[in-house]
């Protein structure tokens, strides 16, 4: 089993819980206000005057078989809007309960 991390801006809250739908990745846990900053490009999400717009992260753990066409599907909604910012990151699971 994997588990995924996926970090965004909220505007895709919807596409990103309808990409795990899609893909059959049932339970998830969501956070609806993070701070951060991209490493790569993109503007802090801060919550700030200077900085106004927020993030938000999911974290599921799925089947090994279901990361890839998930991380392709999150790869093309983070290319239509890459000024919004999307990123994913997985881990192995060694145990679980």
């Amino acid at each position: 089993m994997k588990s995924i991390f996926i970090a965004f801006d909220q505007a895709h809250k919807d596409a990103v819980i309808s990409l795990l739908e899609h893909n059959n990745c049932r339970g998830f846990s969501f956070f609806e206000q993070m701070q951060g900053r991209g490493s790569k490009t993109g503007d802090p999400h801060y919550g700030s005057h200077a900085w106004p717009s927020m993030c938000s992260g999911i974290i599921t753990i799925v089947d090994d078989k279901r990361v890839d066409n998930l991380l392709k599907e999150l790869k093309a909604l983070d290319e239509d809007s890459e000024l919004l910012g999307l990123r994913a990151f997985v881990w192995n699971v060694e145990q679980s309960i």
